[in-house]
């Protein structure tokens, strides 16, 4: 597996976290292994239709409760996808070169939205980590470009899209992307593609992710509870219906799901 070049800082939230950072690291080293071959460069199954990564966490451990404190249940993020209210909160640390995170997207995504999403007990966050250079960096602002007008989960969806991977991620297949997840305004969204604003936001995610000691992609916190790699979508809903439980099994009433466009389901 290829390991990024890059400063890792650590992330102060509490005591007891460096016993599940170490969890997520060790687990997302495992779960995000290819099984038969040598990893690609992406650090992710080199085919989309390739084999679900092997289960390393199980759903029913105990959560840790100063990760849950990641989930940021703002409003108005344009990354996020269901209530700020949910009871259930999944945040995603993930890279667009990364194979296993486009399995995730187009396979499982969609079906937790329908299921969990549209009901109101789940909302999911999406986190940039990009860990495999320019490309990564560039899709990263993209999307955070696109959140800026509402389109984040349309360009998720274009940016996982088969084939969309193997066609690369330079500045100009970026903007690309962004035409065709319907960005409204493509000249300020080229602005704020390249703007500090959207650097320190990929920055702040990216130094969350290695703070927690995630070195691959996708790993994910589901009310502090760590899951890495593609899992079979029965690892998110058992660990989804446990956190519901856990929370009291209560499901907010009324109210939207989030930003414009936010209902726009991922990976189609």
């Amino acid at each position: 597996m290829s390991s990024p070049k890059r400063n890792r800082k650590p992330l102060f939230i509490g005591a007891g976290v460096a016993v599940a950072a170490l969890l997520l690291g060790l687990a997302s080293y495992t779960a995000t292994r290819p099984e038969d071959s040598a990893p690609e460069a992406s650090g992710a199954n080199p085919t989309a239709s390739g084999p679900a990564a092997e289960v390393t966490v199980d759903p029913q451990s105990g959560a840790y409760p100063e990760l849950e404190k990641l989930a940021r249940r703002d409003a108005k993020d344009g990354l996020a996808i269901g209530r700020a209210d949910a009871p259930v909160v999944m945040v995603e640390y993930a890279d667009f070169q990364c194979g296993f995170c486009g399995k995730f997207a187009r396979d499982t995504e969609p079906e937790l939205i329908e299921k969990y999403v549209d009901e109101g007990t789940l909302r999911i966050e999406w986190r940039n980590f990009p860990i495999f250079g320019e490309p990564s960096e560039n899709a990263a602002r993209g999307a955070w470009a696109a959140a800026q007008q509402g389109k984040f989960w349309p360009f998720h969806a274009a940016g996982y899209a088969k084939g969309a991977k193997e066609k690369g991620f330079s500045a100009d297949r970026v903007k690309a992307l962004a035409k065709e997840a319907g960005v409204p305004d493509l000249e300020r969204f080229a602005k704020d593609m390249e703007s500090e604003a959207a650097k320190a936001s990929v920055k702040r995610d990216q130094d969350e992710a290695y703070g927690l000691g995630a070195t691959s992609t996708p790993s994910f916190l589901i009310n502090g509870r760590p899951i890495a790699g593609a899992q079979p979508k029965e690892t998110f809903t058992d660990a989804i219906d446990a956190a519901l439980k856990a929370a009291g099994g209560k499901k907010p009433q009324g109210a939207d799901a989030g930003p414009a466009d936010a209902k726009e389901p991922s990976g189609r």
